[in-house]
């Protein structure tokens, strides 16, 4: 077992990819179309990609993805989008393999580690905080913001929406009837491969939108064509006398719908587009593709309340490490092993 720390995803062996497919279980942010996305885009200020592995006879058993900034701070490869952050770990032997990750990362010019946004019921996390600070490290916890999500349990959307506020539920009806009585009203919904060539009504909505431009509209491209490849994409797009007036890009990945952007025009705004949207998706990401949770991402807006049952909180988890000969790792890596082992 040995720990290696690899510059780029194309240099890691070919068994690193079971890890990110068990990670896209969790979460598409724990993907490889994510982290393929992220490192063709997101590098500035002087920052360098790093995946931190811990390699066993050619299989890679874990993968710290980080970014290096060259003062030994170092900080988990995240983006603004990012809702989720975690270390990719094998199930067998995890804890000699986040031992050896740890010794790993001290013999790397590391005094700093900064990873997030993390769960706080987050094992792996958890038993990475737990060999820092058999290590000597000074780790805590900071919050960072809320996540709401919506678990099924079963229920068609017909159920779902029948347990929905009854706000939510007239506003829908009544401004769906309203648009169609006085406008041409089509939803398009564009899956997989479709969706890369709808984008163009995506940033025609956000323009108009109380958003102004996508500041990011290069990284969003490119996880769409990446994440569309496979069949992930959902992009709905609400026609009015047809001009696109609404649109919400959303990820389905193993049984997970992840609602990633939104946006209407503000001229349409009395019409409540973006609700009668969000209802259609709704059905069909329930009922069509059988999801079992839908994630609301980042933020605790009131709206989001309405659609979603469930509210969880995401940290910040901050090590500060003294610096260490290279003559004392092995003691530490023993005191590390010892501490997990008890």
């Amino acid at each position: 077992m040995e720990f290696v720390c690899f510059a780029s995803l194309d240099e890691l062996p070919a068994s690193a990819d079971a890890l990110f497919a068990e990670g896209a279980k969790r979460s598409i942010f724990l993907s490889r179309p994510w982290f393929d996305n992220l490192t063709a885009h997101a590098e500035k200020n002087g920052e360098k990609s790093r995946f931190a592995c811990v390699v066993d006879q050619g299989e890679v058993r874990a993968i710290l993805p980080l970014a290096e900034s060259g003062d030994g701070n170092w900080r988990s490869l995240h983006h603004r989008y990012t809702s989720f952050f975690s270390l990719l770990l094998a199930a067998e032997d995890r804890q000699r393999t986040v031992a050896c990750l740890t010794e790993g990362l001290f013999a790397l010019p590391c005094t700093g580690l900064l990873l997030e946004p993390i769960g706080d019921d987050d094992a792996a996390i958890t038993d990475l905080q737990r060999a820092f600070e058999a290590a000597g490290c000074h780790c805590e916890r900071n919050f960072r913001f809320y996540n709401w999500i919506l678990r099924l349990d079963g229920q068609s959307f017909d159920d779902y929406l029948a347990s929905r506020p009854s706000r939510l539920r007239n506003t829908i009806r009544r401004k769906q009837r309203k648009l169609q009585r006085e406008h041409a009203l089509e939803i398009r919904l564009h899956i997989g491969d479709e969706a890369p060539r709808a984008m163009a009504d995506y940033h025609a909505v956000y323009r108009a939108s109380w958003k102004a431009n996508e500041q990011y509209k290069n990284f969003l491209d490119g996880m769409v064509e990446r994440f569309s490849s496979a069949g992930a994409t959902r992009l709905g797009v609400l026609h009015a006398d047809g001009q696109p007036v609404a649109a919400q890009l959303w990820f389905v990945m193993h049984g997970k719908a992840s609602i990633f952007r939104l946006a209407y025009d503000e001229r349409w705004r009395p019409y409540s587009p973006g609700s009668i949207l969000t209802s259609h998706l709704m059905r069909h990401v329930i009922d069509i593709d059988g999801i079992d949770e839908v994630d609301f991402l980042t933020g605790n807006e009131a709206y989001k309340q309405e659609w979603m049952s469930l509210r969880r909180q995401r940290w910040a988890l901050g090590c500060a490490c003294p610096s260490r000969r290279k003559s004392r790792l092995a003691r530490l890596a023993g005191a590390i092993r010892k501490r997990l082992g008890s």
